[in-house]
C-alpha cells in the first residue's frame, strides 16, 4: 500500500469513467460529449468529420519550418564509398527528411518504417509542451553529451499512458514525418508502416488525411507469434500486428502473388501451347440467371451433361463458340463435368491477388537472425524478421528502385534489400535513417561495444555485406555465374550547416553591424572542402550517390553537369571549367578575395558560355 492519501478527485473520475466511458478523451473529460451523453442540448463546435488533436497546429508549424542542417560524409565508416549507391544516414529523422526533400523529391519507390507503437513505454521525439518554439525544439534535438552523442534526457520523452496527451504526442511525432515522406515517393510509390493495436486506428485516420482515403491499399495482418502466450492476464493471446499500406497516387499498384504455373501442361500437344483445365460451374440459381441453366451435349457422342445446381459460367452462344474452338474438355466418365481449357498464353500477367494474412514468418526469426550476426548477443529487442520486410519489398518495389526506411533500427530493411538483390540479381538501393540513440549501459549492445542504435545498424550491414560477398564469390567459383552486385554503403551524418545562418532576431544597430561583419565570409570556420561540396550538391537537388570527379582545382559532378570551384579561383581554372561545358558552376565568394574585376569577369565569361553560375 502506498503512503499517499486517497485522491478523491481521481476516485470520482474513475467512477465516472466506468459509468460513461464515452465522455473521456485521452483520460480527460470531454464536457461536450458528457453533456450530449446526458441528453442536454449542446452544439458541437466545428461539427464535421476531421482528425484533430492537441498540438496538431504546432506539429504543422514544425513541418513547415525549413532546416539549415546538412549531411556530412564519413568515408571511414562506409564500405566502397566511391562506388556504392546504398546510403546510411545517422541523424534525427525529421530533419533528415527535410534535408532530402530537394534531392529525392519523387524519387523513392517504396518506404517501409517500423515506428514506435506507443505502448506506453516508448521513448520518441515530440514537442513536450505544445507552446514549445521551433528553436527550443531544435536545441533539444541538438543536445549532445561529451562524446558527441544525442542525450536521452534532452532528446527523448517517455510517452506514458498516464499523459494527458498520450495519443496526441504520438500523432504530433508522426504527422510531419509522414507528410514529408509522401513528398519523396514516386507517383507509383507506396508506403508500408508496421503498427500495433495501440495506434492503428489513429494511424489510418492520419494516413487518410495525408495520402487520401482513396489511396488506402491494404491492412496486412502479420501473425507474429508462433505459439500462444500462456502468460496472458486477459485470457487472450495477442498474436498479431499490422502493416498498413498506402500508395501515393492511383498509379501505385502492388505486384500481387505469383500464380502457380505448374498446373499448366500440354498432354494432347495442343498447338496453342500449355493449358490447364478450369471449372465452368456458375454461381447463380435458375431463378437468378435462367439463361445460364441448360444441359450441355457432346455433339460427337450425344452424351448429355445435366446442368449443375448453380448453372454454367457461360451463356449457350458463348459455350458453343468454346466447343467449336476445341476449348471444352468432355470427360470420359458420363457422371463427370465438362471443363474449359485455359491457355497459358492468354494470361494477362503472372500475378494474382496477394493475401493480407501473413502467417509464414514469426518474430522469433528476427531475434535469431540478429543473434547469428552479432555472435549470439541480443543487441536489440524485437527486430523484425528480414523475410517479412522482403515480402513488402517484393510487393511495393521493383528490382531497380530506391527503398527508404527512416526508423531503421538494426537495419533489417537494408538486410532484406541486399538479400533480395542476391536472390534475383536485382539492383535495389536502400536509404537507411537512424537516430544515434544511446544504448542502455546495462544492455547487451553496450557491453558488446555499441554505444548507439545507429552503430548496430551500420555494423549489421557491414557483416551481412561481407557474408553475402563471400557467398557470391563461392557461387561464381562453382557455376561461373556472374552478377554485379552492390554490397557497400555510404555513411552520412546530420550536422549543422557549413554556412553561417543569418539571425532573424537582430534588434539593435550594434547587433546588425556585428551580424554584417560576421558575414564577410559566410563559410563557418574549420569547414572541410568535402563537407561544403556535399552540402552545395544537396541544396542543388543532386542525389548523394552521384559520381564526383576531382579535377585540378575544381570538382565535376552529376556526369559533368555541375562544376564546383571551392578552393581557389584564377583565370586558368575558369578557362578549364568552361572547356568542360557544365550546365552550372557553383563557387564561393570568399575565393575572389575582394577582387571585384576577377569576380565580374568570371560571371561574364560564364554567361557568354551559357553556363549558369552561382556565387555563395
Amino acid at each position: 500500500m502506498g503512503g499517499n492519501s486517497l485522491n478523491i478527485i481521481e476516485e470520482k473520475l474513475d467512477q465516472l469513467k466506468k459509468i460513461i466511458p464515452e465522455a473521456f478523451t485521452e483520460g480527460k473529460i470531454d464536457w461536450e460529449k458528457l453533456q450530449a451523453t446526458l441528453g442536454e442540448d449542446t452544439e458541437f463546435k466545428d461539427e464535421r468529420y476531421v482528425l484533430n488533436w492537441a498540438g496538431k497546429s504546432e506539429a504543422f508549424r514544425v513541418l513547415q519550418s525549413p532546416t539549415t542542417a546538412t549531411l556530412v560524409p564519413y568515408k571511414e565508416e562506409s564500405v566502397d564509398f566511391d562506388d556504392t549507391e546504398n546510403i546510411f544516414i545517422e541523424g534525427e529523422n525529421l530533419e533528415v527528411l527535410k534535408v532530402l526533400q530537394k534531392s529525392y523529391f519523387g524519387k523513392i519507390k517504396m518506404i517501409y518504417i517500423d515506428p514506435p507503437y506507443n505502448t506506453g513505454n516508448d521513448k520518441f521525439i515530440y514537442p513536450d509542451k505544445f507552446s514549445e518554439a521551433k528553436d527550443e525544439y531544435l536545441n533539444r534535438i541538438g543536445d549532445r553529451d561529451e562524446s558527441g552523442y544525442m542525450t536521452r534526457e534532452g532528446l527523448f520523452r517517455t510517452n506514458s499512458k498516464d499523459s494527458g496527451h498520450y495519443h496526441s504526442n504520438w500523432l504530433s511525432m508522426m504527422y510531419p514525418r509522414l507528410f514529408l515522406a509522401r513528398n519523396l515517393l514516386r507517383e507509383d510509390g507506396a508506403i508500408f508502416i508496421s503498427i500495433g493495436d495501440d495506434e492503428i486506428h489513429n494511424l489510418k485516420l492520419l494516413l487518410n488525411e495525408i495520402f487520401g482515403e482513396e489511396n488506402f491499399v491494404a491492412s496486412f495482418v502479420w501473425k507474429r507469434r508462433q505459439n500462444v502466450d500462456s502468460r496472458t492476464k486477459t485470457g487472450v493471446s495477442n498474436d498479431h500486428e499490422f502493416c498498413i499500406c498506402y500508395r501515393k497516387t492511383e498509379k501505385g499498384r502492388l505486384r500481387g502473388g505469383l500464380k502457380d504455373l505448374s498446373k499448366y501442361s500440354n498432354p494432347d500437344n495442343d498447338p496453342r501451347g500449355d493449358w490447364m483445365s478450369a471449372d465452368m460451374t456458375g454461381l447463380a440459381t435458375e431463378d437468378q440467371r435462367p439463361n445460364l441453366h441448360y444441359d450441355l451435349i457432346n455433339s460427337q457422342d450425344g452424351t448429355v451433361y445435366t446442368c449443375p445446381p448453380t448453372g454454367w459460367r457461360y451463356e449457350p452462344k458463348r459455350m458453343e463458340q468454346l466447343i467449336e474452338n476445341g476449348e471444352i474438355i468432355f470427360p470420359q466418365n458420363k457422371t463427370g463435368r465438362p471443363r474449359r481449357k485455359k491457355f497459358l498464353k492468354d494470361l494477362e500477367d503472372e500475378y494474382t491477388g496477394y493475401s493480407t494474412l501473413l502467417k509464414t514468418v514469426f518474430n522469433t526469426q528476427g531475434t535469431r537472425e540478429l543473434r547469428a550476426i552479432f555472435d549470439d548477443r541480443e543487441v536489440l529487442e524485437f527486430p523484425k524478421p528480414k523475410d517479412l520486410i522482403k515480402i513488402f519489398i517484393e510487393q511495393g518495389a521493383n528490382n531497380n528502385s530506391i527503398i527508404l526506411d527512416f526508423f531503421a533500427g538494426s537495419a533489417t530493411t537494408a538486410h532484406a534489400v541486399l538479400d533480395l538483390n542476391k536472390e534475383d540479381c536485382g539492383n535495389r538501393k536502400f536509404i537507411m535513417v537512424q537516430l544515434p540513440e544511446i544504448c542502455d549501459e546495462k544492455s547487451e549492445a553496450f557491453k558488446a561495444g555499441y554505444e548507439t542504435i545507429a552503430e548496430i545498424g551500420k555494423e549489421r550491414i557491414r557483416r551481412i555485406s561481407k557474408k553475402l560477398k563471400a557467398d557470391s564469390q563461392s557461387k561464381l567459383d562453382i557455376d561461373g555465374a556472374s552478377c554485379k552486385q552492390d554490397f557497400g554503403f555510404k555513411v552520412f551524418k546530420l550536422q549543422k550547416s557549413n554556412f553561417k545562418i543569418w539571425r532573424s532576431d537582430v534588434k539593435t544597430q550594434e547587433e546588425l553591424v556585428t551580424q554584417i561583419e560576421k558575414f564577410t565570409d559566410p563559410v563557418e570556420e574549420k569547414s572541410k572542402i568535402e563537407n561544403i561540396l556535399y552540402e552545395l550538391l544537396l541544396k542543388s537537388g543532386v542525389q548523394l550517390t552521384i559520381k564526383i570527379e576531382e579535377k585540378d582545382g575544381y570538382y565535376l559532378a552529376n556526369d559533368g553537369e555541375i562544376a564546383l570551384i571551392l578552393d581557389k579561383v584564377n583565370e586558368n581554372i575558369i578557362k578549364t571549367v568552361i572547356s568542360d561545358k557544365p550546365q552550372k558552376v557553383i563557387t564561393l565568394d570568399r575565393l575572389f578575395k575582394n577582387n571585384d574585376p576577377l569576380k565580374t569577369n568570371t560571371v561574364l565569361q560564364m554567361k557568354d558560355a551559357e553556363i549558369d553560375i552561382k556565387v555563395v
